[in-house]
C-alpha cells in the first residue's frame, strides 16, 4: 500500500511539473510574440492565481498560465499593506547594483557614512548637476554617494564622450566634480565601465537621470535634496 501511495504521488509531482514547464514555455512564447527582442531573464508562479511572474528588461509583468492576458503594473497584496511588485523590482536592482565593484564607480562619502546611495548620472542633466553641487550636504547627512554612468543619449555621443574623458583623468573626482560645474573634460581615453554601466542602467530599468537607488534596492529618486533623502532612507531603514 505504502509503495503505491509514494508512485502516485512521485507520478502526480512529475506531472506538476511538466505542467509548470509548459506553462512556462507558454508564457515566454507569449512574451516574445509579443515583443520579439525581448530579452526574459525569469519566468516564475506569481502570488496572482492563474498568473505567472515575467522579469524583462528590468521591468515585471504578469502573464495568464494560457498566454492570453498581460497585466502591467502594481501588484498590491493589501493583507499585508506591501507591493510585491516594487518588492521584487528592488530585489533585482539590488542584486544586480551591487555586483559593481568600488573600483568601477566614482565615491563621494564621509568618513563613517550611516546609508550608501547608487546614483546613476549623466554628466550634462541639469537635476544631476543640482544634487552633485550638494554633494558636501549629502555626506553631512551621512550619506555616501556611489556614481554610475548613464549617458542617456547613449554611445558615440558628446555625454558619453565626456563621462569616458573624466572617467579617463588622473583625479576622477575632481574632474567629474568640475564636468558637473559645466567645464568640459580634457579629452582622454582608456578602458572604462561606461557603456557596461550604461548596459546595467537600461537592464534595472533606468529611464531617466539622477536615478537614485537606496541600498535595499529601493529606487527613491529622482532628485531628492540632502535633508529629504535622508529622511526617505531613515523610513525605508524603520519599514524594516
Amino acid at each position: 500500500m505504502l509503495k503505491k501511495l509514494t508512485l502516485a504521488l512521485a507520478l502526480a509531482a512529475a506531472a506538476f511539473t511538466a505542467t509548470a514547464a509548459d506553462e512556462t514555455k507558454v508564457v515566454s512564447e507569449a512574451i516574445l510574440s509579443l515583443v520579439p527582442q525581448a530579452k526574459i531573464d525569469s519566468v516564475t508562479k506569481s502570488s496572482l492565481p492563474g498568473f505567472y511572474e515575467v522579469v524583462t528588461g528590468g521591468q515585471v509583468v504578469y502573464v495568464s498560465a494560457d498566454g492570453k492576458y498581460l497585466l502591467q503594473g502594481s501588484l498590491f497584496d493589501m493583507s499585508n499593506k506591501k507591493d510585491l511588485t516594487e518588492a521584487r523590482l528592488g530585489g533585482i536592482r539590488k542584486e544586480l547594483v551591487d555586483k559593481v565593484p568600488k573600483s568601477k564607480r566614482i565615491v563621494f562619502a564621509p568618513k563613517d557614512p550611516k546609508y550608501t546611495v547608487t546614483v546613476f548620472t549623466d554628466i550634462d542633466c541639469g537635476y544631476c548637476r543640482k544634487l552633485h553641487h550638494d554633494i558636501a550636504q549629502y555626506n553631512e547627512q551621512g550619506i555616501a554617494v556611489e556614481y554610475l554612468w548613464f549617458p542617456r543619449s547613449g554611445p558615440g555621443t558628446p555625454s558619453f564622450d565626456k563621462a569616458v574623458s573624466v572617467w579617463c583623468s588622473t583625479d576622477r573626482n575632481k574632474a567629474f566634480t568640475e564636468a558637473k560645474s559645466g567645464t568640459d573634460p580634457k579629452t582622454a581615453t582608456c578602458e572604462n565601465p561606461i557603456a557596461e554601466e550604461f548596459e546595467l542602467g537600461r537592464r534595472v530599468g533606468i529611464n531617466g537621470t539622477p536615478t537614485v537607488i537606496a541600498p535595499d534596492g529601493t529606487q527613491i529618486g529622482g532628485y531628492l535634496a540632502p535633508e529629504a533623502m535622508r529622511q526617505r532612507l531613515d523610513s525605508l531603514a524603520s519599514a524594516k
